[in-house]
């Protein structure tokens, strides 16, 4: 898994490495992208939830990294947990 502020072009470069999962928080909303394998074709699909994590909610994740104060988004997470 790899977290970036990149753009999608960034992705060209993490499949070259094979990363597995590509998040992008741009805007301020998170994209999740995972490394599909099919036919000897390797790309990467946008998914809604993260593969690798199921049970993550990424809808609360981004509402955490909206608390401007990071002390309490990172309780406010942990609590969650």
């Amino acid at each position: 898994m790899v977290v970036t502020s990149g753009g999608i072009d960034k992705l060209e470069a993490y499949k070259r490495l094979k990363m597995p999962e590509v998040w992008f928080w741009q805007d301020g909303k998170l994209s999740i992208y995972h490394l599909r394998v099919a036919d000897n074709a390797v790309s990467y699909e946008q998914i809604s939830s993260d593969e690798l994590l199921p049970s993550l909610d990424i809808a609360f994740l981004t509402h955490c990294i909206d608390i401007p104060n990071h002390v309490e988004a990172a309780k406010t997470f942990r609590q969650a947990l």
